[in-house]
């Protein structure tokens, strides 16, 4: 009970459309019909709880996203069935957990530069307040060892996406945001003063082979896709998720990038998706359903989006039969939004 407790834990963490609350709903509108062994492509994987939930059903999941930190999501939750061994450290999972728990915080490191109340940004902008001076400090530290260990091929690619993955669920607990990390608190939460720690990841046993994880957009990787179900989620509003999530991008590549204006954005032009646009999006969905082979493609929406419910209908109707299923949902709130809390999640169908 104590380790289903600390997956959940995990696997909750502050992200939009993240669906691990709504999976008793989804996974068996997903399933019906497949028998395990069949293939799904989950092409906006997000957070990986959908992937995992597939992965556990006895399907193939073929899971991409655009974001570098949902791919490691995702490489963990589809591919790792054990921990790692870390030969070439020469000491186990857990003793690299907490050797990088215990390492000496770099006071002057990018992080605390960059995100930290005590920090100097580098294009003169005012100190940032996403992390303590504390944990930010710890955070460059764990960050620069584990890309010393990666560039020095101490850990293998698989290690090194377990690592950044356990770092980005761990600075997502403790991050001074009120919902996305669009901007800061102006004040230390409580949550923020909180120590930074790593977590063990726990992994889940069987049919962990024959899984697939891409970085991409799903429209580019459409054409390589042959499944029995393609499964979409994509933005529902005009937030853009390379933007709101710039600095777990950080944190999973690794890199220490130019940051810019008040928010320390990352360069996330490369990441942006036409989902998050009224007018693009009509095209961006048909580059992915004539692209894929697939009998059935599922999508799931909001009753909130940009796009209405009869207006995505109608769109879709290009490609074939559409199905509408629904359930209710508890929106993402930023903390003290006004907007209604509870919505009409809707899963579209198309049978071709």
């Amino acid at each position: 009970m104590r380790i289903q407790k600390e997956e959940q834990v995990n696997k909750l963490y502050r992200y939009i459309g993240n669906k691990t609350r709504v999976l008793d709903q989804l996974i068996p509108i997903l399933t019906d019909g497949l028998s395990p062994g069949a293939r799904v492509a989950d092409l906006m994987c997000g957070t990986a709880a959908v992937s995992e939930s597939l992965r556990l059903a006895g399907m193939k999941v073929f899971a991409a996203d655009i974001m570098t930190y949902a791919t490691y999501h995702a490489t963990v939750r589809l591919t790792i069935p054990e921990a790692p061994r870390f030969e070439t450290l020469g000491i186990p999972y857990r003793g690299v957990v907490e050797h990088l728990n215990a390492l000496s915080p770099d006071e002057s490191g990018y992080f605390v530069r960059e995100y930290a109340p005590g920090g100097s940004p580098a294009m003169g902008q005012k100190p940032r307040a996403y992390l303590s001076d504390s944990n930010a400090a710890k955070l460059s530290a764990i960050s620069d060892e584990i890309s010393n260990w990666k560039s020095s091929h101490r850990i293998t690619a698989t290690e090194n996406q377990l690592l950044r993955h356990d770092l980005v669920l761990a600075v997502n607990r403790i991050a001074n945001i009120s919902g996305t990390y669009g901007h800061h608190r102006s004040i230390l939460s409580g949550g923020a003063l909180k120590d930074l720690k790593l977590s063990q990841s726990i992994f889940s046993l069987g049919n962990s082979e024959g899984h697939q994880v891409r970085l991409g957009k799903a429209e580019d990787l459409a054409q390589e896709i042959t499944a029995d179900l393609v499964y979409l989620d994509p933005p529902y509003k005009k937030r853009q998720y390379a933007a709101n999530y710039h600095l777990l991008e950080t944190v999973a590549v690794g890199d220490k990038p130019e940051t810019h204006g008040v928010s320390g954005l990352r360069d996330w032009w490369p990441q942006y998706s036409d989902f998050c646009s009224k007018l693009k999006i009509h095209d961006a969905l048909a580059a992915i359903v004539n692209g894929v082979e697939a009998p059935r493609i599922m999508m799931s929406y909001s009753e909130d989006g940009l796009i209405s419910q009869q207006d995505m209908i109608e769109s879709l109707s290009r490609f074939g039969e559409v199905k509408l299923h629904e359930f209710p949902h508890v929106r993402f709130r930023s903390n003290a939004s006004a907007l209604k809390r509870d919505l009409k999640e809707f899963v579209f169908e198309v049978v071709r």
